[in-house]
Parts: C-alpha cells; structure tokens; sequence
C-alpha cells in the first residue's frame, strides 16, 4: 500500500504572532488568493501558508535526498530548492545536491512560476522520484535557482509536488502522478486523502488506492466539469433552508493546497454579515457554537461542513475560515474548497474517471 503519512505543523501565522512579526509581515506580503487560478499563466498562490499546512515527505536522486513537500492538487508541478540558489529562502531548507545523484539528468530548460507573493525561478531536470516506495524513473522536476524575499523563508515545507491535470503543468512538464499511471506502478488510476482535524494525527495521501475504513457512509461521485485542476460544479451554498451564495450555480476546485475556503467577494461579504462576523471574518468564540452548519449542495447532493471546521481558533480568537476572492471564469464564479472543507471528507481524486469522490467522516 502507497501510503504518505501527512503532518500538520505549527502554522506560520502561529510562529509570525509569537515573535511579534505578524502584522509587520502581512503588510510587506499582500497576496491575491485567485493568483493560483489565473487562466494561461503558470501561477500557484501558496495562500494557505498562513494557516494550517499538511506536508509529507518524498526522496530524490540516487542515493536518495530527502525532502518535505506539500500535496498540492491545485498545481501540477514538482519542484525542490536546488544547490544552485543562493536566496535565503534555499538556504535554510533542504536542497538537491545534482552531482550527489548518479541518475540525474540534466536539461537546459528554464521553469518560471509566480506566485500570489513572488515566484521561483529554475531549471528542469529528469531523476528517480520516491514517493510512498514508488519508484518514479526519469521524473522531470523542477530545481530551483532563485525564490526572491521571504515568502518562502518562513515556510516550513522545502518544494511542492502538484498533482493537478498535465494541461496546467508549467514548462509542460509531465506531473508525477501521470508517469506513475503511465508505468503501471499503481493498481488504479487514482489516489485519495485524509487530512485530520485540530492536532490529531493520522493524515496520509494514499496512492492507487481508496481505504475502505473512511468510506463507511458510501463514496458520493461527482464528475469533473474541467480537466485542469479538480474542478467540479456546485449548484449553491446554503443555511438553516435557505440559499445564500452560489445561487445560480458556479465552479469549485477541490484544493489540498489551499487551507481556506477561498469564495467570491459578494458571497464573502453576505457570509460574514449573515453569520455575525466583522468584515475580517473576525467573529466571537461564544457564538460559534450557534452557528449553522454551511451546506454545500453538488451534484444532487448536500455536504454539510459545521462551525466547528469553518471556524479557526488560535490564541483565544476565532476567525471564520472564509477567504474573499474574485475570479469569475466563463462558467460562472468561482470557489476553493480547500482543507476546511475537505477535513470534513475522504476525498478520493479519480483519474480513470475524471471524477471526485466525497465520503463524510464521523
């Protein structure tokens, strides 16, 4: 079984707020949390790097280096700090040593990725990729040469591995879960994942595989409505019977890299207001236990998420675990489910099927 065990580390907000950095930090880093989704440019907003971030660990090159990354399904590629950057943000993380690798081969390819709050520049190269005891021969991978500022020099994670749709990969380079299907070195076409909630344990993305001990309640099937991230359709949000977003229908990608629900301004705007937050999402931790559940209806379907998910703690405060955005795209607005929403369910990522399956945890 292809199991990575996830860990969830103290979040950088957490560590910012105890050495008294973080409203000094936020001001210098503003960030667009739609920067990821911009259609035709290879952008990847690591926007949940504030909060709470599930990582897990993967080697590269022979003998193997280790490094820890971020299951991301809402990018496409892999990419690690390199000997070769000299940004303080390489220096204090783990990074790949090409000429410690007897398989690693070279390219004279430039990857350029930008993000919500810099970007990383680098070049492409082909070694063997362990994830889980796979073995994943000629990956092409990204090895970074510069990652400008401090973004990424607070970040507990060393590179990212992306496991999004080929068509969105930048530099056109083939994502690593494609080879492993392409290799045959899964028993199915698909993978799925666990994130805990609070500070329990226990996290994993597993390849090839569903585990049937988190699918007790049946799995809810949800085909793709697009081929890039995971993209599926919602048909609208709701509370206490009523509608109150999404009501004509939108897009929603779910997003292990994104720690929030990310939702459009409007719908941020009437959600906060109707559940008795402050324009920051800011809300009183004695209220919360009487806050409804959201529901968010799919595919014929309804999928609670209650206050006790879709409201952060931290310090004595609690914070809704909403974040405005706006990104209209063709079909309609657009929302990041991301791991608010998916701690509330086994989700399993079908490539076979081009589909998105939800079991609801206890």
């Amino acid at each position: 079984v292809h199991r990575v065990p996830l860990r969830k580390m103290k979040s950088l907000r957490q560590r910012l707020q105890e050495q008294g950095l973080l409203e000094s930090y936020l001001k210098q880093h503003p960030y667009n949390v739609a920067a990821k989704y911009f259609p035709g440019i290879a952008m990847e907003a690591l926007e949940n790097y504030m909060d709470d971030e599930y990582f897990g660990t993967i080697s590269i090159g022979t003998p193997a280096q280790e490094f820890t990354v971020v299951f991301d399904t809402g990018s496409s590629n892999l990419w690690v700090p390199s000997v070769f950057c000299s940004s303080p943000a390489c220096r204090n993380h783990n990074r790949f040593n090409p000429a410690e690798s007897s398989t690693f081969l070279s390219t004279n390819d430039t990857l350029f990725i930008a993000y919500g709050t810099g970007s990383m520049t680098g070049v492409l190269g082909y070694d063997t990729v362990n994830v889980a005891g796979i073995n994943v021969q000629n990956q092409i991978f990204g090895l970074a040469e510069t990652e400008p500022g401090d973004f990424f020099y607070y970040s507990p994670f060393d590179g990212i591995l992306g496991l999004a749709f080929p068509s969105i990969a930048s530099s056109g380079a083939t994502p690593v879960f494609d080879n492993m299907m392409k290799e045959n070195l899964v028993d199915r076409h698909l993978f799925s994942v666990y994130l805990s909630r609070d500070s329990q344990g226990g996290s994993f993305i597993l390849f090839g595989a569903i585990d049937p001990y988190y699918t007790t309640k049946g799995i809810a099937w949800i085909p793709l409505s697009a081929e890039t991230y995971w993209q599926i359709r919602m048909e609208r949000v709701s509370f206490n019977g009523a509608p109150v977003a999404c009501s004509l229908g939108c897009q929603a990608i779910v997003d292990t890299g994104t720690t929030l629900l990310a939702v459009p301004i409007r719908a941020f705007r009437i959600l906060t207001r109707l559940l008795g937050a402050n324009s920051n999402g800011e809300i009183s931790c004695a209220r919360v236990s009487n806050l409804p559940n959201l529901i968010f209806h799919i595919h014929g379907k309804e999928f609670p998420v209650p206050p006790r998910a879709y409201v952060l703690r931290s310090n004595g405060y609690c914070t809704l675990g909403l974040q405005g955005m706006d990104m209209p795209t063709e079909e309609g607005e657009l929302w990041i489910l991301g791991d608010v929403f998916i701690r509330e369910y086994y989700v399993v990522f079908d490539r076979a099927n081009n589909r998105v399956g939800l079991s609801q945890l206890p």
